[in-house]
């Protein structure tokens, strides 16, 4: 997987249009923006931090803006956010993306799951924000994202986020949820294969795999099987994974797209005295390969912890109070412009904390991650 040079923001937001009438538009959209990536990047998480850093960075900052009429107001940068329709600013960050990652390697993995923003609403108001991200496992960034409508789940809003993207050669991996015959089919229609988990929302598909995995119908042989076994930290972990071909014994087999084989996950995992074994089952338009498929299985849950966990810890996500109208929705696509500029980087080495540290208190190691330098 190849990337380009950063892009200037300036030239991501011009294609979004301005939800205030000419005679509110005192403020440049693209220059506030661009303003806010560029205090978010400095660890600014809520609209007051934002405008507070911008004031004592001015001069930096107008070395690249015109700042006409100064720095908006916190108040400003709220109303702009809760106005800004969410998906012109999707379609800019996903053409950005676009630019910078023209194409995915063959067989990279692509993670897609939901997280809720927990305190963006009230109990009076509708259903708190989920966001459901596509997430190049292999490199950490993030591809796309579409929010869930109001009354509706990650079932409708999956399909919305895979038309908007280039995923050919992938490998689409989903959790249990969005384990649909809609979705898969949606997938292979978009020229990538599905690793797809099967749980208790699909009851008779799951009794297939444990009545398969019993020998009823006669005995179940692996095509193939991996192990793997990583210790540290006090604890053993071992990986196991057995891929089959003999998709004619699971339930309504034919209803899934392309479907070509099912795998069984085992992670057993050792503390001290203690052992704990779990098992997932999976479905896949993969040939029977079970180190392919256990290699999907496992960088799905980068998603989890490069993703959804840094927004939490690293940018207080779930704690932000961000509410009015679709300023959380907004607010978040920012948060994941500073985590791919902040993973694109690979002049200092050092996690998500330490970079934003590094560019709140280096201006040329801010212009470096904001493309701003040749």
């Amino acid at each position: 997987m190849q990337t380009r040079k950063v892009m200037p923001l300036t030239q991501i937001f011009v294609s979004i249009s301005d939800p205030r009438s000419a005679r509110q538009v005192r403020h440049d959209l693209s220059e506030l923006l661009t303003v806010a990536v560029c205090a978010v990047l400095c660890s600014a998480d809520e609209f007051s931090d934002i405008e507070a850093w911008a004031k004592e960075r001015i001069d930096w900052l107008r070395d690249f803006l015109v700042l006409e009429h100064g720095i908006p107001s916190h108040d400003t940068f709220g109303r702009v956010f809760a106005a800004l329709n969410p998906r012109e600013f999707e379609a800019a960050f996903r053409s950005w993306v676009g630019q910078l990652i023209p194409a995915l390697g063959e067989d990279a993995v692509v993670a897609i799951d939901g997280k809720t923003s927990r305190r963006s609403t009230t109990k009076a108001a509708a259903s708190p924000l989920h966001l459901v991200s596509a997430f190049a496992a292999d490199v950490g960034l993030v591809l796309g994202q579409t929010a869930t409508a109001e009354k509706s789940n990650e079932i409708t809003a999956i399909p919305e986020l895979l038309a908007t993207l280039a995923l050919n050669g992938c490998v689409v991996t989903i959790d249990a949820m969005g384990t649909q015959t809609g979705i898969a089919k949606a997938i292979r229609e978009g020229g990538a294969d599905y690793v797809l988990c099967v749980k208790d929302n699909h009851p008779k598909l799951v009794e297939s795999f444990l009545l398969a995995q019993a020998g009823v119908g006669g005995t179940l042989t692996p095509n193939s099987t991996t192990e793997s076994r990583e210790e540290g930290h006090g604890r053993t972990e071992v990986r196991r994974c057995w891929a089959f071909d003999a998709v004619g014994c699971l339930y309504r087999a034919e209803q899934w797209a392309d479907l070509k084989s099912f795998a069984i996950v085992e992670r057993e995992r050792t503390v001290g005295t203690k052992t704990h074994c779990e098992r997932r089952y999976y479905i896949s338009s993969l040939p029977a390969d079970a180190k392919r498929i256990a290699h999907a299985v496992r960088s799905h849950w980068e998603i989890e912890n490069r993703l959804h966990w840094c927004l939490d810890v690293q940018f207080g996500e779930d704690q932000s109070t961000v509410r009015t109208g679709y300023a959380a929705n907004n607010l978040a696509i920012v948060r994941h412009i500073v985590m791919n500029l902040l993973r694109l980087n690979t002049s200092r080495k050092g996690s998500i904390k330490t970079k934003r540290m590094l560019a709140a208190t280096s201006d040329t190691f801010r212009a470096e991650l904001l493309g701003f330098m040749t």
